[in-house]
């Protein structure tokens, strides 16, 4: 279905377009919150995302490939965003359809607030890494391919990233790295 979509789209059929861009709408957005921690520069991602995907459609030659693709436009269009404006980007909260459901809300909030503190306080560049990783599930190799970098230095940044992260949450060195991206994730 998504593959008919894509090559209808592909020819210049504007509602192919519009269903695989809907589909893929809020998960783009959410992965942009992540990483710019500003809802208004991520629309903003979202739309320049989109219209390159839109504009560059003909050119995709691997029709399987749309939902990599489109991951990489928005990480382009994230780190163009982050280039335009230097100053340090403001800070939200996960959104709450993020989160876990639990039955004991006061110790998730103090979890969530905490995980979030901690992601703040990450640069731009582990951010994104992080972001692509553990919420858009994408291997590293593919992390680094949509990054523009080496696999090695998508590794030792991820590998920062939690481990700064673990710093900040005070989590006991011995915390499996699974149970951390558990974290993370959330």
């Amino acid at each position: 279905m998504q593959r008919d979509l894509v090559e209808r789209a592909q020819s210049g059929d504007h509602d192919a377009f519009e269903a695989l861009a809907s589909a893929a709408a809020t998960r783009l957005d959410t992965a942009a919150r992540l990483i710019l921690r500003d809802p208004d520069r991520a629309k903003d991602a979202v739309q320049d995302a989109l219209v390159r995907a839109w504009r560059d459609l003909p050119k995709l030659r691997e029709v399987d490939r749309w939902e990599a693709w489109l991951h990489r436009l928005i990480v382009r269009s994230c780190i163009d965003e982050l280039r335009r404006v230097k100053r340090r980007p403001i800070e939200i909260s996960t959104l709450v359809a993020d989160l876990p459901t639990v039955a004991d809300h006061s110790n998730a909030t103090a979890q969530t607030d905490e995980i979030e503190r901690s992601f703040s306080r990450l640069d731009a560049d582990q951010r994104l890494i992080v972001v692509l990783h553990y919420y858009l599930d994408m291997p590293l190799p593919e992390v680094a391919s949509a990054a523009g970098i080496p696999i090695g230095t998508a590794k030792s940044r991820l590998h920062r990233a939690l481990a700064g992260m673990r710093r900040s949450m005070q989590v006991p060195d011995g915390l499996a790295h699974e149970q951390m991206a558990e974290q993370v994730s959330r």
